[in-house]
């Protein structure tokens, strides 16, 4: 059955969702549209399909799109094919304001429309890899840095970058939000570009998050802490490994048997990493993950099945995101007497 797909967005991304696209034998890259007629016109020609310069103008030729324009714009740019029962994938974060987000689920709730956000990172080989283990986090550490890539300035390294580990974190301790400590820098503009955030789960579970823009390199790790077992993933090279307790209950058992002073002396002749029993992630790299969101996205509207990131989940993350963003403005620079709170501090001095 045809799939009919337009791109709204030629930026970068919407420039890799039309490459996909026009990749897939089962999908019909009809359109990309952008208010850059000419910029719509270049990657029109390159992926033989049509150049709009209105979101409305691609509805009736379509049967789901894709929105990849600035985060600000994501609703805006969707809300045509949502009133037309639609389907859409709209770029992460779903949106910059929750109220917006709530309206556009609202007009879709009434129209029957399927809105599915784009956090790619589900899609990672390497996060169905550790899905597969089912298992309840107490404690998540994540670190996501980068370089300036001279994208996204509109809103800050939050829903930039960490609202990736936001939705992670949500997906794998599935409990709710009870409270966010955070603190964050901005140096290149108005927003924050990097940030340390604490966020607890009424389940008990603690996520520690660390987001740069500004890094030298780039970065996306995550551990996972659990009662069963301790997880390390890298999202960049798609590898990462488990060590379960269950496996290791000699090595426990007889570190809790030996005082302390053996323990001590076994340090100088015995590696723990050797005695420890790691296995390594099961990762099939064999297709990249936007093409495996497309194909989760043609499957949601021609077979029926669950989008993969519900719209409800991606409004979830832009919510947790703004209580990140709400904590760094009340972070005391110099204590509590401090008359110094939030951004911008160091610029100010």
């Amino acid at each position: 059955m045809s799939f009919r797909v337009a791109v709204v967005g030629v930026g970068r991304m919407g420039k890799l969702h039309a490459r996909v696209l026009s990749e897939m034998d089962d999908a019909d890259l009809v359109a990309v549209v952008d208010t850059n007629l000419a910029g719509a016109e270049a990657v029109a020609r390159q992926r033989d399909c049509r150049a709009l310069g209105d979101p409305a103008e691609a509805v009736e030729l379509t049967d789901a799109a894709i929105i990849a324009v600035p985060t600000r714009q994501h609703v805006t740019a969707a809300r045509p094919f949502v009133e037309a029962g639609k389907a859409v994938l709209i770029e992460k974060p779903l949106t910059d304001d929750p109220a917006d987000g709530e309206a556009l689920l609202e007009l879709a709730r009434q129209t029957g429309a399927s809105v599915q956000v784009g956090h790619t990172e589900r899609f990672n080989p390497a996060v169905a890899a550790l899905r597969k283990y089912d298992i309840r986090p107490k404690f998540i550490e994540a670190h996501r840095i980068s370089p300036f890539t001279f994208r996204s300035a509109d809103v800050g390294v939050v829903l930039d970058m960490m609202i990736h580990d936001i939705d992670l974190v949500g997906m794998l301790t599935r409990g709710g939000l009870e409270s966010v400590r955070a603190i964050g820098v901005n140096v290149i503009g108005e927003h924050e570009d990097i940030c340390n955030a604490r966020l607890t789960f009424d389940n008990g579970c603690v996520a520690n998050l660390t987001a740069s823009r500004l890094a030298i390199k780039t970065e996306r790790k995550m551990r996972i802490f659990s009662e069963e077992a301790y997880l390390s993933v890298d999202y960049g090279k798609k590898v990462g490994l488990v060590v379960h307790k269950s496996q290791n209950l000699d090595l426990i058992q007889m570190a809790r048997d030996t005082n302390v002073e053996d323990l001590a002396e076994l340090a100088e002749t015995v590696d723990y990493t050797k005695l420890l029993k790691v296995e390594e992630l099961v990762v099939d790299d064999s297709t990249e993950p936007l093409r495996r969101q497309a194909e989760a996205l043609r499957r949601t509207v021609i077979d029926g099945d669950e989008p993969v990131v519900t719209a409800r989940e991606g409004l979830a993350a832009v919510r947790a995101a703004r209580q990140v963003v709400e904590s760094i403005k009340t972070h005391r620079w110099d204590g509590r007497l401090s008359d110094r709170e939030g951004l911008d501090v160091i610029q100010r001095d």
